[in-house]
């Protein structure tokens, strides 16, 4: 591990979609100079699709040094390495195959530099699923994307602020099909990576959980469907019995209204909606996606491309900010974990009288 793990990490940070908000949000985070003293950024994408944004926006203070490779990367300064070099029409707001395209272009550069471990992190700025589908990506999103290129055997979804962490056990699934993957089996396999995370990326020793039921009232004791009695309770005693700190199911309406996320470490949520509804209502905008399981940092803001708004300066680059910020905090903290572990003490027997 270099010693820029503790000081000034290198970040990467991709593009996403150049017609949604990602451009406009990436400029307005790096033309505040302070975030240099805390990384080295690397921007994956085009410098003539950056300019184009700059000049929209009339940014003067973003600077950057264009770079080829990682011998020329200037530290307290934004790179950018250039993934492309064609002319590409930029439409800001349109949903096209230019979005798609160059999304995942910036994105496999970023992710073979990680690899090659040029970057220490990866920060994603928003792609759209539908524009981004091709014979190389298939994927319902980053997150599933990620855990097949890095071979990981689980990887969950928490969304993670200030005040709360959410994880989900489905991710980008119809709701019609939420209720398939509510299985002893996934629910093991979710809360043993957030538990194991959270100890790692969060340095959190003994973590407490939350799980929510999946049917209203967490099912009333049988009344109101099955789940909670038949799956979600079994596999929630037999992580307890395990030494994991994880309890319920709670009602998810009762649960967020009474604040009791603020009792617990994290929270898992048994679908999508279920979880992101609430939290991004009390995140307020600061809150971050994080792919919990993998053996490298990503994280990413909580919405979308935002195509409504894209090429319109009024985009918040709150949530992206944060993501830098809790990628950097995450890198220094599985840095501080090896190191405490590495060479732990060895208990020693003694002889007696």
């Amino acid at each position: 591990m270099s010693e820029s793990v503790n000081s000034h990490p290198v970040i990467g940070i991709t593009i996403g979609d150049i017609n949604g908000i990602g451009p406009e949000i990436i400029i307005k985070a790096f033309s505040d100079s302070r975030i240099l003293e805390m990384c080295t950024p690397v921007i994956f994408a085009s410098s003539k699709a950056i300019n184009f944004y700059r000049k929209i926006m009339g940014e003067g203070r973003f600077n950057y040094q264009t770079i080829r490779n990682f011998s020329k990367l200037g530290h307290k300064q934004v790179n950018l390495f250039n993934c492309w070099e064609e002319e590409v029409v930029i439409t800001p707001g349109v949903m096209n195959e230019n979005g798609g395209k160059y999304a995942a272009r910036a994105l496999a550069v970023a992710v073979q530099c990680l690899k090659d471990k040029q970057i220490e992190g990866l920060v994603t700025a928003p792609i759209n699923k539908n524009n981004i589908q091709s014979g190389d990506f298939h994927f319902t999103g980053h997150t599933p994307y990620l855990k097949e290129t890095f071979g990981a055997k689980e990887v969950v979804m928490l969304m993670t602020a200030q005040n709360m962490r959410v994880a989900v056990l489905s991710e980008h699934v119809p709701i019609k099909d939420a209720a398939q993957h509510v299985t002893q089996e996934n629910i093991l396999s979710k809360i043993r990576t957030l538990n194991e995370s959270l100890i790692k990326d969060f340095g959190i020793e003994k973590p407490k959980i939350a799980v929510l039921g999946l049917n209203p009232h967490a099912g009333d004791g049988g009344l109101v469907g099955q789940e909670e009695q038949q799956i979600i309770i079994p596999a929630v005693n037999q992580l307890m019995n395990s030494g994991i700190l994880c309890f319920g199911p709670y009602s998810a309406d009762g649960f967020f209204a009474r604040s009791y996320y603020l009792k617990f470490d994290a929270v898992l949520a048994m679908y999508h909606d279920q979880g992101l509804i609430p939290f991004k209502s009390l995140s307020i905008g600061h809150g971050v996606n994080y792919s919990a399981g993998l053996p490298i940092v990503r994280t990413s803001p909580d919405h979308g491309t935002a195509f409504d708004i894209a090429g319109q300066k009024i985009a918040d680059e709150s949530s992206f900010r944060q993501a830098v910020f809790t990628c950097i905090d995450i890198i220094r903290q599985r840095y501080e974990y090896e190191e405490y572990t590495k060479n732990p003490l060895h208990k020693t027997v003694l002889a007696s009288e």
